[in-house]
């Protein structure tokens, strides 16, 4: 009888897939839940401890820390690298979506740096999924990568203008709906 697929270790590439998909499917759910919650759409889900609200950035340090051990003492293969994979998306999902809180402790929520370390955490985890592996880089894939950063950083730099009008129009409209939110 052969081995099952299922536990054949996969590639590298394949598991970044995999993170990046849990990540930004992580990280659309929770950014929805929680102007779902503080509009009044949906019932308050926060998780409370003696009236304190534990950030959802706290459930992602504590899961990125269990994978990290389960990685390093359990040295999990096939299944449960896939696992890991989707564990450690989530996780960091959580937890870079409430990045301008490490920046700004008891800042509002809708903080300009959890976007952007999201969108910096997607670019990276997107690279890692669709590049070939830098032991196969030619002349010409490195040619390729230095045209798409100077790309991406042209790119960038017309987005500020287009950031910082969303920031002065939409953010007034999100803090108001942070400042009613349930507490």
């Amino acid at each position: 009888m052969g081995a099952d697929p299922a536990d054949s270790p996969p590639s590298r590439t394949r598991l970044a897939r995999v993170v990046l998909t849990t990540f930004l499917f992580a990280f659309l759910s929770s950014r929805i839940l929680v102007f779902l919650i503080m509009s009044r759409r949906i019932p308050d889900l926060y998780l409370r401890l003696g009236g304190t609200h534990v950030h959802h950035l706290n459930h992602g340090i504590f899961l990125l820390t269990a994978v990290g051990a389960w990685l390093l003492f359990g040295r999990p293969g096939g299944r449960g690298l896939r696992v890991a994979a989707v564990l450690y998306g989530v996780g960091a999902a959580l937890t870079f979506d409430e990045f301008g809180m490490w920046l700004h402790l008891g800042g509002p929520y809708w903080q300009r740096a959890s976007f952007d370390a999201v969108a910096v955490l997607a670019s990276l985890f997107g690279a890692i999924a669709f590049a070939p592996p830098w032991r196969t880089f030619r002349a010409r894939h490195w040619l390729a990568t230095a045209g798409l950063l100077l790309a991406v950083l042209a790119f960038s730099l017309l987005l500020v203008e287009s950031f910082d009008y969303a920031g002065r129009t939409v953010a007034p409209r999100l803090i108001d709906v942070e400042r009613n939110a349930p507490r």
